[in-house]
């Protein structure tokens, strides 16, 4: 293991690599070191101006693979933040090689806290602990909760409308900003043209407590109605009780979570036949709602 210390933010790598090139975007304020994807993300600041910076070369603590296939992976990315813009998406500013054979995008800082700070707060910290953002995310109003889901839902319907398919989207992938009560989507990496299938069995990309049943099935096909069940799992996740998707853990009434409840149905067939006409019904639901 190797510290580094650029300014005043101290960090860890596998490894030696160069990272002095950063110091030219401006003065490095955070570091984001325990990504499992083979990426490390810093915050840089210059005459006012914030940045996100992700990185992928490096041999980062938290990534067993081989560098060079992150650098692809995130260079391949890139194109998306293009055809996918959307003023709920983080907005791409940059991309580059560095001489030391990495790839770095650099992107408009966003005030946003992750919802799934597992460097900060993992395991049942995430659920309790009063400073973790999904603990304090779940205390919002009901209204503001179903604010910021709609943000997550228009974008999708969004990328559907685009022709892709949303890959890895889990609560990691959610950015809310408590101040300004706004809602970001964030690492959109694995996102894919539709239709797609899973090529990769029960590994395939995402967090288990979102994916849907042919996420874990080799060949299965990833396409709109996996994009229906990932939505209404991060529902279920953000009002009710995640993988626990009785009513007595749901705050949301009665017609939204039958809504949700069709959404995240095993069988395929049974969900909606697409994002826009899940949101359709979510929306339809949420009018005949009383939510104070």
């Amino acid at each position: 293991m190797i510290k580094y210390t650029i300014g005043e933010v101290a960090f860890h790598l596998r490894e030696p690599h160069d990272l002095e090139w950063l110091t030219s975007l401006g003065r490095v304020c955070r570091a984001f070191d325990q990504q499992d994807s083979g990426n490390i993300a810093f915050g840089v600041e210059k005459e006012g101006r914030r940045l996100f910076v992700k990185y992928a070369g490096a041999r980062t603590m938290d990534y067993m693979g081989d560098p060079r296939d992150a650098v692809s992976r995130l260079e391949e990315a890139i194109p998306l933040y293009s055809v996918l813009e959307h003023p709920r998406l983080i907005r791409l500013i940059d991309h580059f090689r560095t001489a030391g054979g990495g790839y770095a995008a650099v992107f408009e800082w966003f005030e946003g806290e992750c919802l799934h700070s597992h460097w900060s707060f993992a395991g049942a910290a995430k659920y309790s602990h009063p400073d973790s953002p999904f603990y304090r995310y779940r205390q919002l109003s009901l209204e503001r909760r179903l604010r910021s889901l709609d943000a997550v839902f228009s974008f999708h319907v969004h990328v559907e409308s685009q022709g892709y398919v949303a890959v890895d989207f889990y609560d990691g992938s959610i950015l809310y900003d408590f101040a300004n009560q706004e809602t970001k989507i964030c690492d959109i990496d694995f996102y894919r043209k539709a239709p797609s299938v899973n090529d990769m069995g029960e590994s395939f990309w995402g967090a288990a407590r979102s994916k849907a049943p042919e996420e874990f099935e080799l060949g299965a096909p990833i396409d709109a109605r996996t994009n229906v069940f990932t939505m209404g799992a991060i529902a279920f996740g953000l009002l009710g009780g995640e993988t626990d998707r009785s009513f007595s853990k749901w705050e949301a009434g009665r017609p939204l979570y039958e809504v949700a409840l069709r959404a995240v149905s095993l069988d395929r067939d049974s969900r909606f036949d697409s994002v826009r006409t899940f949101k359709a019904c979510w929306d339809e639901a949420r009018s005949r709602s009383r939510i104070p």
